[in-house]
């Protein structure tokens, strides 16, 4: 097989077939170096300098950074390798497989976001290195959609370096200039376990949890009167009881009860603050000393997203796509990106309402403007930037 490049929809159809599921259950998590090896022989091909970079959390799974062109400054077109875990059964058609129906490209990851991957190196495809003032990277990511070690693992080398980004997560071709953080946290009270005829033989630890969920309650209350981003859609910090678990039998008092809570702060709003104020509430509360409660980080948590409307990379996207910057619930790699030094913005051809769904799929008739813009954005960050910066 020659080691080259193939057309688009050719380089779709291998990264659909190739799985890479990420997962924090063991069960369902994959490697993602077949795409990544994909990616390196075709962007090789192409004349970039590619870097396949394991890592150091889990050798099995790596980054790729390919760069065209040389010299500070430049832009990053990024994306992740990995997909969520599926529902077949759930499914029309094999989710491994690019399945072209009604005007649309049907197949796990065509939303969300292999599709942008094959657009990106698309629309480098006739760009020579010798055409770049600033150079042009590509960069794909492992683990998005689970532990973020993938971009974490960016950070702690910082690398890439560049002067901005574009990731190709669903958005419509709307650009996305903010986005909320992301936090999980367990609480854990431990009581002590007796007959239940007798309730002084034991410490009920749901009665415990019962204040600290009261207490969660009133907390949210309080963050969303003093929070508000009229920005977003819900413009307010969200807190969110998902899960929760005590005891083992009506006729013994509970020795042990866990919740599980999700935070989505706004951009302003820090992770080890808010932490730090659970761990400061959960002390001041009024429990039976004999009560032990105690907060886990289930995850190391996503920072908000906030890079400014004045950036020219928002300016540049806003003018391309005739939309103005917009707010986004979810989260991306956009922090750790702008944590490299990098203006990011989110903005790819796919459908948030796409994302993580039976039957996923990307319309055909984005395909085109998505090229077209990201070869806008390679003209205006790579070739010609003095050209745009003596407009300004």
């Amino acid at each position: 097989m020659t080691p080259s490049a193939p057309k688009l929809l050719e380089m779709m159809r291998q990264l659909i077939a190739t799985p890479s599921v990420s997962s924090v259950s063991p069960e369902f998590d994959q490697s993602n170096r077949a795409v990544i090896d994909l990616m390196a022989i075709w962007l090789t091909d192409l004349g970039f300098a590619v870097e396949v970079l394991p890592l150091s959390s889990q050798p099995d799974k790596a980054n790729l950074i390919a760069t065209l062109g040389t010299g500070p400054g430049g832009l990053v077109l990024a994306g992740h390798t990995d997909t969520v875990p599926f529902d077949e059964d759930q499914w029309q058609q094999d989710p491994f497989s690019l399945t072209e129906r009604d005007d649309r490209l049907y197949g796990l990851g065509t939303s969300d976001m292999k599709g942008f991957l094959a657009l990106a190196i698309e629309a480098a495809r006739h760009v020579q290195a010798a055409d770049l003032q600033q150079p042009l990277i590509i960069l794909a990511t492992a683990d998005e959609e689970s532990s973020m070690d993938g971009a974490r693992e960016l950070v702690r080398l910082g690398r890439p370096q560049a002067r901005y980004a574009v990731i190709g997560e669903p958005t419509g071709l709307r650009p996305v200039h903010m986005h909320k953080g992301m936090m999980m946290e367990a609480i854990h009270v431990h009581g002590h376990a007796g007959h239940s005829s007798n309730p002084q033989l034991g410490v009920n630890a749901l009665e415990g949890m019962h204040k600290v969920l009261s207490d969660l309650l009133a907390w949210r209350g309080e963050l969303q009167s003093q929070q508000v981003d009229r920005r977003f859609a819900v413009p307010v910090p969200t807190l969110n009881l998902g899960h929760i678990h005590g005891g083992d039998n009506p006729n013994r008092i509970c020795s042990h009860c866990e919740l599980h809570f999700d935070l989505r702060p706004l951009p302003g709003m820090d992770l080890d603050d808010l932490r730090h104020r659970v761990d400061h509430r959960l002390t001041a509360l009024p429990l039976d000393n004999r009560l032990r409660v105690e907060r886990q980080s289930l995850v190391e948590g996503t920072p908000p997203m906030h890079t400014p409307v004045d950036a020219a990379i928002v300016q540049a996207a806003e003018r391309m796509t005739g939309h103005p910057a917009e707010a986004a619930a979810y989260c991306t790699e956009g922090p750790y990106l702008n944590a490299l030094g990098m203006d990011s913005i989110i903005l790819g051809p796919g459908d948030i309402d796409q994302a993580h769904q039976p039957d996923e799929y990307l319309a055909l008739d984005r395909l085109q403007p998505t090229l077209d813009l990201l070869q806008q954005l390679i003209e205006r960050f790579c070739i010609r930037p003095q050209s745009y910066r003596c407009l300004r």
